[in-house]
């Protein structure tokens, strides 16, 4: 295929059967999201060299409030540079205190400087105010490292461009304003930190806002710094996290039906391209070749394995991810990683990898891309139905499986929420420690009898268990086991005869706790005259104490 074809009849009809499925399909989203609130007065802090912090502040003399922060040398000697900066700004406030921090996010700015020898709150010292509402920042560095940058926060440096448009934005940064809180959190399913043991911390590490936080143990999301990036709840292998605009389950139906519907339509197997709701969807055109159904998000990232392998499973051929100058570094690196994974896992059940991340460049020219999806194989669309991330994820690649090369060997990864827990039999007391960290249930007790059971699909490698065992006798090792059923069915990795106490005969312990106890403490001088009461249920223990003192009352005294 080439542009040659690009406005043949046959690509003019795919346009009009993918406008048709836009128009019948919505992403189900909720009526009323929650959402948090920003309030804002006006107050501004510029930050920068003196000469360009007062020609800013000069144009901003509308707002309530507006204070310079000197950080830096003047930029130009020039004399009329210096003569129009002497005369700009002559009723604003210019401090020259060393910058300690700044934190904080639109209406809720805290900027800590050195002030009389201790550090002290600038918007109290200039202000008389808690906080400031907006800052903009002319140094050469921003002051404020992060990718994804605090609403109010306007980072210009020394742009001419980006400081006219910030100030033209300003003035209208004054009111109040809501946007959605973007990410659920069920801490009863995270992966992160139980019983006094650290666990899991993937999402710490992708979030270009900075807005996750260990707080007392916990994963906490700010939702006023928080973008909506999703990557947080694209690394939760648990689903602890879940992105809410749209939520998992929207976009998986939205995609199953855009799918279906195209297929139905056209007979063609379509190319979903993932995109951003900003930049990426500026560059979105009707003029797409017609079998690309174009996906909008928050963020690109919003989307993970699970969406694309299902939307393979579905009948989709190919899935393309566009990254734009706009995306963060750290979010195009975790993609790639996802990429990579899904692609080898693709080529190790036997199908094609599916999935490209393309640029601004490639999506210009896409038919050699496309070209090389038409002759992979079909997929005849799966109709399976899983309600949570990891059994769709799962659902989709089994069913991918099947259709390829029924794969059923394990492929040995590193890094990786998928795995087996390993267990020392001959060690383990069975004390199920790491059965009460477990967050998933990938760990399981025996009941009434005295075992322990994994469930590998389960597991999440947090190593939860791994850090609580009190024997040490747990190991893990990360893999993808491609081979459905062990890696569905309850595996036993210990087992034995509960032991029976000596008196009445009833199970109280296991039989290796028991022995353990007896190794530990029945050769020391406290134990050794009743070694047999470790032997004894707590009923059998509390009647052999008292019958010992009503048979020798004074044996208490001595």
């Amino acid at each position: 295929m080439s542009n040659s074809v690009s406005n043949t009849p046959a690509q003019q009809a795919l346009r009009q059967v993918r406008t048709e499925v836009q128009q019948q399909t919505r992403i189900l989203q909720n009526l009323i999201p929650p959402t948090v609130s920003y309030t804002t007065e006006g107050s501004v802090l510029v930050i920068g060299p003196e000469d360009l912090a007062r020609l800013a502040a000069d144009k901003l003399s509308s707002m309530a409030g507006c204070v310079i922060l000197a950080n830096e040398a003047v930029t130009s000697q020039d004399e009329a540079h210096l003569e129009r900066v002497m005369a700009a700004a002559e009723n604003v406030e210019t401090y020259y205190n060393k910058l300690l921090s700044v934190k904080g996010f639109l209406g809720q700015f805290q900027v800590a400087v050195e002030h009389n020898g201790s550090a002290a709150e600038l918007s109290l010292v200039a202000l008389r105010k808690a906080h400031f509402d907006l800052i903009l920042d002319l140094s050469r560095e921003p002051v404020i490292q992060l990718e994804m940058l605090p609403p109010g926060y306007f980072y210009v440096g020394q742009d001419p461009a980006k400081l006219a448009q910030a100030l033209e934005e300003l003035p209208q940064m004054v009111g109040q304003f809501d946007k959605p809180r973007y990410v659920k959190i069920n801490a009863d399913i995270c992966a992160h930190y139980r019983n006094g043991v650290n666990g899991c911390n993937r999402c710490l590490n992708f979030c270009p806002a900075d807005a996750i936080k260990s707080v007392a143990q916990q994963i906490e999301v700010d939702p006023y710094l928080c973008h909506g990036a999703g990557s947080c709840s694209n690394a939760c292998p648990t689903g602890a996290l879940t992105y809410d605009l749209p939520t998992p389950q929207a976009l998986h139906s939205y995609l199953h039906k855009l799918i279906s519907r195209y297929l139905e339509k056209s007979g063609v197997a379509p190319v979903i391209l993932f995109h951003d709701a900003t930049q990426g969807a500026a560059l979105i055109s009707s003029e797409l070749p017609g079998d690309v159904l174009p996906v909008e998000l928050e963020e690109i990232t919003v989307a993970g394995m699970d969406h694309w392998l299902a939307a393979l499973a579905w009948g989709a051929r190919q899935i393309l991810v566009l990254n734009t100058a706009a995306t963060a570094p750290s979010l195009t690196q975790m993609l790639q990683g996802e990429l990579s994974l899904t692609n080898t896992l693709l080529q190790e059940i036997g199908q094609p990898a599916r999935i490209s991340l393309i640029g601004e460049t490639e999506l210009l020219e896409l038919w050699p891309i496309l070209d090389s999806s038409v002759g992979w194989p079909l997929t005849v669309p799966a109709t399976f139905e899983a309600d949570s991330k990891r059994a769709i994820l799962f659902a989709a690649l089994d069913y991918l499986n099947q259709q390829a090369a029924q794969a059923k060997h394990r492929l040995p990864l590193s890094n990786v929420p998928f795995g087996q827990v390993q267990v020392k039999a001959d060690g383990c007391t069975l004390c199920m420690s790491c059965v009460a960290t477990c967050p998933t249930q990938a760990l399981q007790d025996g009941g009434d009898k005295p075992a322990l059971y994994f469930v590998e699909q389960d597991c999440v490698q947090c190593g939860l268990c791994e850090a609580s065992c009190p024997e040490k006798v747990i190991s893990l090792q990360s893999s993808v086991n491609l081979d459905q059923p062990s890696r569905q069915q309850r595996q036993t990795l210990k087992e034995e005869a509960p032991f029976e106490c000596i008196r009445c005969g009833a199970p109280f312990a296991t039989q290796s706790m028991v022995h353990r106890m007896l190794e530990m403490v029945g050769t020391h001088n406290a134990f050794s005259a009743h070694i047999d009461r470790l032997k004894m249920c707590g009923d059998c223990r509390v009647k052999d104490m008292f019958e010992e003192i009503l048979n020798d009352p004074e044996k208490q005294l001595r």
